[in-house]
């Protein structure tokens, strides 16, 4: 790899934060994942981090005073950083820094530093490459461990000694895996060796940080390849125990079933290869979970998972609280997902009206969703049955497409509403009124009626009529 440096600061702010520098009589630097993605050829980085050797805050007010408009400085002191925008850039700026850690704690003890000094106190020897912004070596590139190697050799590795990088900051475990999912690299030997001797660690770490880790890992290209480095490292039995259950196969009287871990990770991979939405690749990662607790052998049919589905929609809730995700509308997305993740499979086999029409009823908005989850759920080796799935499944959207056309029951409404059954009947609140609210839905769903003011009046007056009720 042989990176041509000037180009790399070719961008006029590059000027804009050597001038300030020099006015400031300070040396300022470029470093971490600008520098690694631009030697990467992966475009250029919206964030860029700047080490001054000297004070970050005061860089960033001189660098903001150069600019057109003068952008605003935020001003982070408890951690001695600044960030600035400039157009779509992204600029934080820091002071050389040494670090030093509590047992029970990953938030360092600092104190000033050198460039040397900072550039130990990183992760991974790929984000400690730095490039000078200094007028005697503008744009050489200072690689104190032979971080362009390991970008050649596409290995993650830290700078110091492992075991004390991951104990200092157990967080980085997390980011080496993230990073060797992202960049598809490898994990160096004894690192990995670290990180499994210090996995328990992560247990000090905030669940807000662990979750925003696992969301760069699920939207990677290949998410597989980081939930197998959480299982081989022990990392997943502190995160995610539920997806840890399903690992393995049992066998009963000659029968077996699927090792559901693996196929979820299958899932996962397949799901990201036809869609960016984070919240359907939670759904795909989590769609499995309810087999574990509900797994039983039958002597008649062998292994089953009844209400794995129901269950598992229960169990996202008890694990986005404890992770302490969101447990809003995204949750019960994901939630929805689960719970529905079987319905189009079992109707693939029998493509009726009335069961289109009560997926698409039960899916609302969310059914293209749903469908897509299930496509990704095939995961069979055989290239029959494969083929034979997705052909049901296509069968299934065109209906979805031809019935939703006919009968719009998606986010179905009905025609009738509670208040007017009141007054055709003269009806207090009471019960008959949801008995036929519930017939009229019904008979539209499963197609006795058009889904028609009409139609749906004449049925509420019969239905009425059935139960007792006179017409006023």
């Amino acid at each position: 790899m042989s990176p041509t440096y000037k180009t790399a600061l070719a961008h006029p702010i590059f000027n804009t934060i050597s001038k300030a520098a020099t006015q400031l009589n300070v040396e300022s630097y470029v470093i971490g994942g600008y520098v690694r993605d631009y030697l990467l050829n992966r475009g250029t980085a919206k964030d860029i981090d700047i080490v001054a050797v000297g004070s970050g805050i005061d860089l960033a007010k001189q660098v903001s005073g150069l600019l057109p408009g003068k952008p605003k400085v935020s001003i982070f002191k408890n951690y001695g950083t600044a960030m600035l925008r400039s157009g779509v850039q992204e600029l934080e700026f820091v002071g050389a820094r040494k670090e030093s850690y509590q047992e029970d704690s990953r938030n360092p003890a600092v104190e000033n530093g050198t460039l040397e000094d900072d550039q130990n106190r990183r992760d991974f020897t790929i984000n400690a490459l730095a490039l000078s912004l200094n007028d005697a070596n503008f744009g050489l590139l200072l690689d104190p461990f032979n971080g362009l190697q390991d970008l050649d050799n596409k290995v993650i590795r830290t700078p110091l000694d492992p075991d004390i990088t991951y104990s200092d900051d157990p967080l980085r475990m997390l980011r080496a895996i993230r990073f060797a999912t992202q960049l598809d690299f490898f994990i160096e030997k004894e690192s990995l060796q670290a990180i499994i001797r210090n996995a328990e660690r992560i247990k000090i770490i905030s669940k807000e940080r662990v979750v925003d880790e696992i969301n760069k890992i699920l939207m990677a290209s290949k998410p597989s390849k980081g939930f197998a480095l959480l299982h081989k490292t022990g990392l997943l039995s502190f995160i995610f125990p539920e997806l840890v259950a399903l690992q393995g196969i049992d066998e009963k009287e000659g029968q077996r079933h699927k090792d559901n871990f693996w196929h979820t990770l299958e899932v996962v991979d397949n799901i990201s290869e036809m869609t960016d939405n984070l919240w359907l690749r939670w759904a795909a990662l989590l769609h499995d979970i309810g087999k574990a607790p509900t797994k039983r052998f039958d002597k008649r049919i062998g292994w089953t998972f009844h209400g794995h589905e129901f269950v598992g929609s229960k169990m996202v809730y008890k694990l986005f609280k404890r992770l302490k995700m969101p447990l809003n509308d995204k949750m019960k997305f994901v939630q929805k997902m689960v719970l529905m993740s079987s319905r189009p499979i079992a109707l693939a086999s029998d493509v009726t009206d009335s069961a289109v029409r009560r997926l698409i009823f039960d899916a609302g908005d969310n059914v293209e969703d749903l469908m897509t989850l299930c496509e990704a759920d095939i995961t069979t080796k055989n290239p029959k049955k494969y083929k034979k799935y997705h052909q049901n499944f296509q069968e299934v959207r065109e209906k979805i497409v031809e019935v939703e056309e006919r009968d719009h029951v998606r986010n179905f409404q009905p025609p009738i509403s509670g208040e007017e059954i009141m007054a055709t009947f003269n009806l207090r609140p009471s019960r008959e009124i949801g008995i036929i609210k519930d017939a009229i839905k019904e008979a539209i769903l499963e197609g006795e009626i058009p889904n028609e003011y009409k139609a749906a009046y004449e049925y509420m007056v019969k239905k009425g009529r059935d139960l007792g009720l006179k017409v006023t």
